[in-house]
């Protein structure tokens, strides 16, 4: 299935609207793994962060676009997926999947085999998404960054063990 392109390179003048994104979207769906009351949001720490991967060569830092605005964010580290997420009102729209699919045809055509990411073992959504789009656990975990170091489990992409292969539709 063809479908437009939603994704560009990231800009540092784009961290605003990244974190304007970024930040419901992460209260919503990390709250189990980040409790408000005692792990508030990192606006800062965060937009910091993306400047910084924004800067480094091999940190493929993106935004998601929806007519034109920002409506998720990416990055990618070789073969690793390091970050991704959409806005909370695109939830369900279609759009992490279109951006998922441009995700693996860019690393494929970089030469990338085996993608891989991490995502917390408490955010169900995040698994169901990525499981849903032939990602499974490897059974490897280790521990997140930040406080309260939740545990995050390994995922590498399979596409036999999903119903599309975006590379092989290309």
């Amino acid at each position: 299935m063809a479908t437009e392109d939603v994704l560009r390179r990231m800009r540092a003048e784009d961290v605003p609207a990244v974190m304007e994104v970024q930040e419901p979207t992460s209260v919503a769906g990390l709250s189990a793994v980040f409790p408000q009351d005692a792990h508030p949001f990192p606006r800062e720490v965060l937009a910091g962060r993306w400047r910084e991967e924004i800067d480094d060569p091999a940190i493929e830092c993106l935004v998601i676009e929806r007519a034109g605005a920002v409506a998720g964010f990416a990055a990618l580290a070789g073969d690793e997926v390091k970050r991704f997420g959409v806005a909370l009102d695109e939830w369900g729209s279609g759009l992490a999947s279109a951006a998922h699919d441009e995700l693996l045809a860019r690393m494929a055509a970089a030469g990338v085999e085996r993608p891989w990411l991490r995502c917390y073992a408490a955010n169900p959504r995040g698994r169901a998404f990525w499981e849903k789009h032939g990602w499974v656990a490897t059974g490897e975990r280790s521990r997140g960054p930040m406080p309260p170091y939740a545990e995050l489990l390994t995922y590498v992409h399979d596409p036999a063990s999903s119903g599309t292969d975006p590379v092989a539709e290309a």
